[in-house]
């Protein structure tokens, strides 16, 4: 194999720029020509490649969001846009490509395999909803932008004895509520996976006050509901002054964590030496703090599991 690309699909993610550093960098290290697709597989799709050498990734490790820009590719999905994408890459001599992104990226990865293109996928999304890895690329630093916010959040809820409830991104997985509530060390998390009733966060907080806490913080995944609606039942139920703050977009964006650097430095390298050795249909992990690659089939089959113990001592802790 002498000539790979690296695009970045899907939802943007600290991290990013790191990994598509080091799959350039590496990339020649290993005397490959790299490219660089721009805007993902919409991209792919209308010949955007371009040559990558040592210069076209300086000054960006520390950069957020992607340089390669992405965009949402539903043709991708379909057996003609896929036929494209083959198209593509054969005309431009690309015989390996690495996709960085979350599950629905890793289908398109695991597709252009079935045309006999070697894809290998690096995990990118701070929803840190792929099972078959511990963490995933951005995931540590929404998890700290949350942090800040939350802090900040907290200043004015005590100054004026209120309680917030805080929305954080997640889709259906609740992990970045779970870290980011827990080390936040909010009253109450709630999330798609544990379902809690609307009387039991009530008595949460009102027991909070009770016990001499004047205000507080809830931190909401997306998945569970919705802020302005969770604050207006509590208010009604128990008379407690709520605010709400949905913390969209922010929390995709920022500098990325020394974490997400390492993870999209050492992950990018570890997908170069498996193109390099001629080694496709695989994604990029970690698990317990060791890289490793597992079968993409595989991998977007898992099933994610909560980790309600973290969850149940969250609980215990904030009381």
């Amino acid at each position: 194999m002498k000539h790979i690309a690296v695009l970045t699909s899907g939802g943007d993610a600290p991290g990013m720029n790191a990994a598509i550093r080091a799959v350039v960098r590496y990339g020649i290290f290993s005397g490959l020509e790299v490219y660089g697709i721009e805007q993902g597989y919409a991209g792919l799709l209308e010949g955007k490649f371009v040559p990558m050498n040592m210069r076209s990734v300086s000054d960006i490790i520390q950069r957020g969001g992607t340089v390669l820009r992405t965009a949402r590719c539903p043709e991708m999905t379909t057996e003609e846009g896929q036929q494209r994408a083959v198209e593509q890459l054969r005309a431009h001599g690309v015989e390996g490509v690495i996709v960085i992104g979350g599950d629905g990226s890793f289908m398109g990865a695991k597709a252009l395999c079935e045309h006999g293109f070697p894809s290998v996928g690096i995990p990118g999304t701070i929803d840190n909803d792929l099972a078959y890895t511990d963490y995933t690329l951005g995931f540590d630093t929404a998890c700290n932008t949350i942090l800040d916010a939350i802090n900040k959040i907290r200043d004015t809820m005590t100054s004026h004895d209120r309680v917030s409830i805080v929305e954080v991104m997640g889709r259906n997985c609740g992990d970045l509520a779970l870290y980011a509530g827990l080390g936040g060390g909010a009253e109450v998390i709630i999330v798609p996976e544990h379902k809690i009733d609307i009387a039991r966060v009530c008595e949460r907080l009102e027991a909070s006050k009770q016990r001499g806490k004047h205000s507080g913080i809830v931190v909401l995944a997306e998945g569970a509901g919705s802020a302005d609606e969770w604050a207006k039942q509590i208010a009604e139920r128990t008379g407690l002054s709520i605010r709400s703050t949905v913390l969209g977009h922010l929390q995709r964006g920022g500098s990325p964590s020394m974490k997400d650097r390492y993870l999209g430095t050492s992950m990018g390298v570890y997908a170069v030496q498996l193109l390099a050795h001629g080694i496709g249909n695989r994604v990029v992990g970690i698990r317990d703090n060791k890289l490793y690659d597992e079968d993409i089939v595989k991998a977007c089959k898992m099933k994610k599991k909560f980790d309600v113990q973290l969850y149940n001592m969250a609980g215990v802790v904030a009381r």
